[in-house]
């Protein structure tokens, strides 16, 4: 089995680009506090899948934003990117921390999947 790889590609006018590569087509969750987006496009490409994610204009305010990018299938995590707005800070601790609870989260949903599935 071939592990699905995540690549950023680059980030402008409101949108998140990266590259997958996977054996197949991957299911994808994006998640970004607590909530899954809708606004995720996966087209083919040369060796894989681009990935295009618009962020939403919420995301766009102060603080600190975390997106997380999972594996729909297995809720293993492919990748993440962050949005700071307001005062600039380098290796900002608030980062990590919004970074932490969105995996959490993800772990939560992922948990309370596997229980109502087959526990």
């Amino acid at each position: 089995m071939t592990q699905t790889t995540l690549t950023f590609i680059r980030f402008e006018n409101g949108s998140w680009q990266g590259h997958i590569q996977a054996s197949s087509e991957p299911s994808l969750e994006v998640s970004y506090q607590g909530e899954t987006l809708n606004n995720v496009d996966l087209s083919p490409a040369v060796d894989g899948w681009d990935l295009r994610i618009q962020v939403p204009v919420a995301a766009l305010s102060e603080g600190v934003h975390t997106f997380v990018i999972a594996d729909a299938a297995t809720a293993e995590k492919l990748g993440h990117f962050t949005v700071i707005s307001g005062e600039p800070a380098a290796d900002d601790l608030r980062a990590e921390v919004d970074l932490l609870r969105a995996e959490l989260d993800m772990l939560k949903r992922a948990f309370r999947r596997i229980c109502r599935d087959g526990c």
